[in-house]
């Protein structure tokens, strides 16, 4: 077994089939690269020698590390999950005749619900005040964020065409380069045409139609975005660590919320599994037992005391 996956055609073929066939995202082959990156390691250190001789139990005794490493169980999930994966296409190509991975379940880890900002916190970080050009796109990209639940790879990749001023929608391409269709609101809608209004265009080339773009005139990073929404999270006395992912669960948890359409949130999201946007529901489901605990005349029992 090689040590490094540059020297294993096997896994390089797959990752190339990830890439050119599946289309998936980088960051989710870097991912996958990842947790293979680890099992080959281990393969080397273990002394099997090529992928059909990697049984069950040595998959145990690989998981078992991880462990001792303390990988969270979403961790050996995602590593379980892509190792998975990788035999199911040795399988298909006739490299293998087994998958040792279906046998296995990794450690379940707790769900953790994502953060989210209140409505009150939400409306005081867009009043973002100011007439400069950086200042307009900054209200513009927060208030896209917060109308339409955007990823920060979403609103990074916009072009100036893809919205479509008539029907007030914006087409976004997400996960595996799959397009779907949002509505803007109208406060995103307004912000967004005083931003195209002052936008600089001689700092732009000709041929780059981003929506977004930065002091550079190139199109506007994820980790300027960031930065960005940290800037004026403190600028208007917002507590804790903001960023564009909050925005769309805040986006999704408000939805919900309002409408208790499950099927709707998920489509505005572009979850290809319901389960994904079901953590949605115990957010939901958190607030109302907050509201319960606190106005609900039985919700906290006191001790009475008796003669």
């Amino acid at each position: 077994m090689p040590d490094s996956r540059q020297e294993d055609p096997w896994l390089t073929d797959f990752l190339r089939y990830l890439q050119y066939e599946r289309n998936l995202s980088s960051n989710t082959i870097k991912a996958y690269t990842r947790d293979l990156d680890k099992l080959n390691v281990f393969c080397a250190d273990t002394g099997i020698n090529g992928w059909d001789n990697l049984a069950v139990h040595h998959l145990r005794l690989f998981l078992s590390a991880g462990h001792r490493q303390r990988l969270s169980g979403k961790s050996q999930q995602r590593c379980l999950s892509s190792i998975r994966s990788f035999f199911n296409y040795l399988n298909r190509e006739g490299r293998v005749k087994h998958n040792p991975a279906h046998q296995l379940a990794a450690p379940k880890s707790e769900q953790k619900l994502p953060k989210t900002l209140d409505t009150d916190q939400v409306s005081r970080l867009l009043e973002v005040k100011g007439g400069k050009w950086h200042t307009l796109r900054d209200r513009a990209m927060l208030e896209l964020f917060y109308s339409s639940g955007l990823r920060l790879a979403e609103l990074v990749g916009a072009n100036l065409l893809d919205i479509s001023w008539d029907d007030g929608t914006i087409k976004v391409r997400g996960k595996s380069n799959k397009e779907r269709i949002l509505p803007i609101g109208e406060k995103a809608i307004s912000a967004l045409q005083i931003w195209l209004a002052a936008r600089p265009d001689g700092r732009r080339s000709p041929t780059d139609n981003a929506l977004f773009i930065s002091e550079r005139g190139s199109r506007i990073s994820p980790r300027n975005v960031q930065a960005r929404v940290r800037h004026w999270t403190r600028s208007q006395h917002l507590n804790g660590n903001v960023h564009p992912h909050m925005l769309r669960h805040s986006f999704a948890s408000h939805l919900l919320e309002s409408s208790g359409d499950l099927r709707a949130v998920q489509e505005l999201l572009g979850h290809a599994d319901i389960s994904t946007t079901q953590i949605y529901t115990h957010l939901d489901f958190q607030h109302l037992a907050e509201v319960y605990d606190k106005a609900h005349p039985r919700a906290h029992h006191k001790t009475e005391k008796h003669d």
